[in-house]
């Protein structure tokens, strides 16, 4: 066991609720059955055209079960070869490449058939921007949000979002996780003005008031911006996890975090449903702000011993091995004492 972080009072009480959150390791729950969903049978739902980005072993190392990937028959057959714990699924295609008489609504339906199995969507990391892969993510979304299906959108997910903030305002079951650029861009599709580095230096409370703002004109949606400090904020409330991560940045980093935050949402939904004794009564826009937290404060961690290890030369990959130490870390399995 490595050691653990130094944690401010703070971030120990947040992570106080995520272990609240976090189903317990019970022998009933062995069985695949209503309660068994969570542990055997949770999916995750990603789209990909040409490659496998961190979050399905994230999800996998947290204890989701099941994580099911969507993506184009041609990188279906290289998926596949990644995990025999992948769940994979060749239905998406991109605009020229639709098989025999197949349409655009028959791709759609396709997916959306998929859903009532689900817990979570995962969308963005090797979506690629095609015109067809874009529309039918878009059209999946509208469906999810009739189903009351909560979804991360990260990477090329946020695209749409860029293209068309209607997709998802007002919607309260929905997690953007923008970096530094990406945030620009959704502020700029918003509205907002984000101001000067200089001004920010001189002015502590603009960092998180941008990131309300847009949040706001997403109508609640949650933000998770991506920073040296993560800024977590629905318009109303606003949480800053500063837990110390790694001092290099890699690209595919922010897959461990999409693919905690969908571990995470899945037991969101456990506590929700009251599968086991929970304790406290917290309400579903609070457990989606704790959710988010424990994902970031998941996703620091890693990368502050994948880099503790690693150095120079760390690699997003680097991170995903360290998902379950750092669990143990910050939360730990409620048969063992609090590590906080």
């Amino acid at each position: 066991m490595s050691e653990p972080p130094m944690l401010s009072k703070a971030s120990k009480d947040v992570l106080a609720k995520v272990r609240q959150m976090v189903p317990p390791m019970l022998e009933s729950f062995h069985k695949v059955g209503k309660s068994g969903r969570y542990r055997g049978q949770s999916g995750v739902l990603t789209w990909y055209t040409t490659y496998l980005p961190q979050e399905h072993p994230s999800t996998l190392k947290l204890i989701t079960s099941q994580s099911h990937v969507i993506c184009e028959p041609e990188a279906a057959q290289v998926i596949k070869t990644y995990s025999p714990n992948l769940m994979v699924h060749p239905l998406m295609r991109q605009s020229h490449k639709l098989i025999g008489s197949e349409t655009p609504d028959h791709i759609v339906s396709s997916v959306v058939e998929m859903l009532p199995r689900l817990h979570v969507l995962v969308i963005g990391p090797g979506l690629g921007r095609d015109d067809l892969m874009q529309s039918t993510c878009a059209a999946v979304i509208a469906e999810a949000k009739k189903q009351d299906l909560p979804f991360v959108l990260d990477a090329d997910g946020l695209h749409l979002v860029n293209t068309d903030p209607s997709i998802v305002k007002g919607y309260k079951q929905c997690i953007l996780t923008p970096n530094v650029v990406e945030f620009g861009r959704l502020a700029k599709a918003v509205g907002v003005t984000i101001p000067p580095a200089d001004h920010l230096k001189s002015n502590q409370n603009t960092d998180t008031e941008t990131c309300e703002k847009v949040a706001r004109a997403l109508g609640g949606v949650l933000v998770i911006q991506k920073g040296a400090k993560d800024i977590i904020s629905n318009g109303e409330k606003t949480l800053v996890c500063d837990l110390e991560g790694g001092r290099k940045r890699s690209g595919g980093q922010g897959d461990t975090l999409t693919g905690s935050l969908g571990t995470l949402l899945a037991y969101r939904k456990a506590y929700i449903d009251k599968i086991w004794d929970v304790e406290g009564n917290m309400s579903a826009d609070e457990l989606l702000m704790v959710a988010a937290f424990g994902g970031s404060a998941i996703t620091r961690e890693c990368s502050r011993l994948a880099f503790k290890k690693n150095g120079r030369s760390l690699q997003a990959s680097d991170l995903t091995e360290n998902v379950t130490v750092s669990f143990e870390n910050l939360i730990g399995e409620k048969t063992e004492e609090s590590k906080l």
